[in-house]
């Protein structure tokens, strides 16, 4: 089961979230830019949840 990769922030919805860009998520995937988050105080307003650094996908490495 995969990570759904929100490419927009679900508060402001013009911070643009790139896959290997930080962002903040909750345990329900809900997704948010830094700046958001720390406006929020890092608690999702949606489900109460604790807003941590989302893990980020760079793109493969060619060899």
């Amino acid at each position: 089961m995969a990570l759904e990769m929100r490419d927009r922030c679900e508060r402001c919805e013009t911070a643009v979230l790139a896959a290997d860009g930080p962002a903040r998520i909750c345990s329900y995937e809900c997704s948010f830019c830094v700046g958001c988050a720390d406006a929020l105080g890092s608690i999702c307003p949606n489900c109460g949840g604790e807003l941590v650094p989302r893990p980020r996908r760079f793109a493969a490495v060619s060899g």
